[in-house]
């Protein structure tokens, strides 16, 4: 949102009444924002006259306990309404932060797709601009410890004693979240120069490491004491072993990568030390 701002953008953003809004304290005064449980998305498009831009980053993992009810609001049912009215103001672009992980792994990677798909229905149809972002595995200061890099950091700092693992075989391209921005911001800097309604580009370094090597480096990084007891835990049915982003057509654009994943994760070990 802060780059947005920058940028001149005027902001109409969408919140849960019980989202924290540390993040965007500072800014929130420069925002327009409304609880999605007390809104009519179809009045808010009216009520704003033209909104050129959606950017849909909403998501639920399911992580904490969530029914698979729960998972499919947040992924298909709510972003459905609100590219349907997007589509019936007039259209625009609608941006939306997809997965790679394959489809039937779990409920979020499945209504994660089936919204892609119904974002292909209102493309071909001629109704929207659909720019597909299909983020690889994203990491920053402030993550929820539900996420698997926030999960490593805070356990190593703690020096809990044990922290049972995977093998770590499996390789994930890892990429920092002003990276992830500073791809985000492009896009919508350059999104004339797409001449498809629907559009699909992955966003992520580009190079892939084992997992087993980004939970050593967190370990190497925090001096911690914690046992890595890898191999202690199996690999999920349907694991995918393998992921990294071609990230050609975003370089073909101008964009880079700047943050390796040694500096990335001592900005976010630094900013846990502040926060403990």
């Amino acid at each position: 949102a802060t780059s947005l701002l920058a940028n001149g953008c005027e902001i109409v953003g969408l919140k849960r009444k019980l989202s924290s809004l540390r993040r965007i304290e500072a800014i929130s005064p420069k925002l327009t924002l409304h609880d999605v449980e007390e809104v009519d998305i179809p009045a808010l498009f009216n009520q704003h006259k033209k909104i050129d831009v959606v950017i849909h980053t909403a998501t639920c993992y399911g992580r904490n306990g969530e029914s698979i009810d729960q998972v499919q609001e947040a992924n298909l049912t709510f972003p459905l309404k609100l590219i349907d009215a997007a589509a019936a103001s007039g259209g625009g672009l609608f941006l939306n932060t997809d997965t790679v992980l394959d489809k039937f792994l779990n409920p979020y990677a499945l209504s994660k797709g089936q919204f892609k798909e119904w974002g292909q229905y209102f493309a071909r149809q001629k109704k929207i601009r659909f720019l597909n972002l299909r983020l690889q595995h994203f990491y920053g200061p402030g993550d929820d410890e539900s996420k698997f890099t926030a999960h490593i950091v805070k356990y190593c700092l703690a020096n809990v004693p044990e922290l049972k693992l995977t093998h770590g075989e499996q390789q994930r391209d890892f990429i920092y979240i002003d990276d992830v921005l500073s791809a985000y911001m492009l896009l919508l800097s350059k999104q004339a120069s797409f001449n498809e309604n629907f559009v699909e580009v992955e966003v992520g370094s580009g190079m892939a490491i084992a997992i087993k090597e980004f939970v050593e480096t967190a370990h190497r990084l925090t001096a911690s004491t914690t046992h890595l007891n890898f191999g202690a835990l199996p690999y999920r049915t349907g694991e995918t072993m393998f992921s990294q982003a071609d990230n050609k057509a975003l370089q073909a654009l101008g964009w880079r990568c700047h943050y390796c994943i040694e500096t990335g994760l001592k900005l976010v070990i630094d900013q846990e030390r502040k926060a403990s």
